[in-house]
């Protein structure tokens, strides 16, 4: 099973994130010929990304998972501003809670250390949500020289345009009271994105 571990925003949240997106996809910056948007039932903060794992282990995962749910407390979170990893993922960033959101992570990657499953390290130490992702050829050309490229051929990048247009971004605050562990199948999902299948559900009770 490929497995890892998210909090997922709350309905409002994600119905907030989805109306701004849909304003910013019908723009210039938002072409669907330059930009693979992430399907909504994708939306999440990954904690944790173990890869494949086999199904005889998943029963003690679950149980140190659950053990560590019970001793973090619930916390506030908000997803605001926008960014993007080597240039092709874009993502939403997250305020309010970050120390307790990182003390999560944490419990979640080393939740499986001890059964040989590690964290791939795609879990980053700044929490987001990816929203889309670049199509192959969609960015700007490739410097062929030692020249500063020319400033104005940054507007033909359309995910920095996206950034600038997401700068300011803030959604409602929600709290985060659980932690799921889900499943997911690479390119089963709509669109030809991932599927996500929840295994468990870990409450926060600390």
């Amino acid at each position: 099973m490929r497995l890892f571990t998210a909090v997922w925003p709350s309905e409002q949240v994600l119905d907030h994130l989805d109306l701004t997106l849909a304003s910013v996809r019908g723009g210039p910056a938002g072409r669907s010929a330059d930009v693979r948007w992430s399907a909504r039932e994708t939306w999440h903060l990954t904690t944790a990304f173990y890869g494949e794992v086999a199904d005889g282990v998943v029963p003690t995962l679950v149980e140190t998972l659950a053990e560590a749910g019970a001793d973090l407390p619930p916390y506030d979170l908000a997803l605001r501003g926008a960014g993007v990893f080597a240039h092709r993922t874009l993502w939403v960033g997250a305020t309010g809670g970050l120390a307790e959101h990182r003390a999560v992570t944490r419990e979640c990657r080393d939740a499986a250390t001890d059964l040989g499953v590690h964290d791939d390290g795609r879990a980053r130490e700044r929490p987001h949500l990816t929203i889309g992702r670049s199509r192959p050829g969609s960015g700007p050309p490739r410097r062929r020289s030692s020249r500063p490229r020319d400033s104005s051929r940054l507007d033909d990048d359309p995910l920095a345009g996206l950034v600038r247009a997401l700068a300011v971004y803030e959604g409602p605050t929600w709290t985060v009271e659980e932690v799921l562990l889900v499943e997911s199948t690479p390119g089963a999902g709509r669109g030809g994105g991932p599927l996500y299948r929840t295994v468990e559900r870990f409450a926060l009770e600390g």
